[in-house]
């Protein structure tokens, strides 16, 4: 027989049901993930018999057991195999070695003490499971509620997961997003440049025929300037040859 899994809920010892058998719906399977209960909405509670034997209400608290924490199925070959739940009461000293076995275990699978982890919320949905498991036995009413405790610790978790989920898939979106903006960015700052160097390119053609422009207006008004001086000159000469004359 293959051994299930070891778990921090306390089971019993596994029966062969038969050969070429279904598993039951009410089943549980062996998995990895963490272990939730089975029933998700609100639990009737367990009826009251006006006198009650030991072996009926022992019967009665397997019944509940097993409503809340289905039992263990898997195949090996053609043979099915179920796990139930131990109806067994607890000891001061079984909540202690819980406590050990936790500690244990969760060195063992290198669970993170911070942050979210796989392994960590497993190993302690195991513990919650055996704990509702203790009370159960002791106390059918208080194990229903701490049952109605874990599924909305459940659903908490695993509405912070989504958003967890959620706001990382934002993230990535916005970081894609900023770094195709950036391309594009880079992209127009390169094609600026490419504008401005040929604007300045542009400017300096400007400049060097303004400044061409202005030597030849200097040259030419020199010229002009040299031009009006020398006939400014001779008409002085000739008013002095004109006034001699007289």
């Amino acid at each position: 027989m293959i051994s299930p899994g070891e778990s921090l809920l306390k089971y019993d010892n596994p029966v062969l049901v038969g050969g070429n058998q279904k598993k039951s719906p009410k089943g549980r399977p062996l998995r990895v993930g963490p272990q939730q209960s089975a029933i998700t909405g609100p639990v009737p509670p367990p009826p009251k018999p006006k006198s009650a034997s030991a072996p009926g209400k022992k019967q009665q608290t397997e019944e509940i057991l097993n409503a809340i924490l289905p039992p263990r199925e898997w195949m090996e070959g053609n043979q099915l195999w179920v796990q139930q739940v131990s109806s067994t009461p607890c000891t001061r000293m079984d909540v202690i070695r819980l406590e050990e076995q936790l500690d244990l275990m969760l060195q063992e699978r290198q669970a993170s003490e911070t942050g979210l982890c796989p392994e960590r919320r497993e190993l302690y949905s195991q513990c919650f499971d055996e704990l509702i498991r203790q009370e159960t036995i002791n106390c059918a009413e208080r194990g229903l509620l701490l049952l109605r405790v874990s599924d909305e610790i459940q659903n908490t978790i695993a509405t912070y997961q989504t958003l967890y989920e959620s706001a990382v898939a934002y993230g990535m979106r916005k970081a894609l997003q900023a770094e195709e903006d950036t391309f594009d960015m880079e992209q127009r700052i390169s094609d600026l440049e490419k504008e401005k160097q040929e604007l300045k390119k542009q400017v300096n053609e400007q400049k060097a025929k303004c400044e061409d422009i202005e030597k030849r207006e200097n040259e030419k008004r020199q010229v002009e300037e040299k031009q009006h001086t020398e006939e400014i000159m001779l008409l002085k000469r000739t008013i002095q040859q004109l006034k001699a004359q007289q």
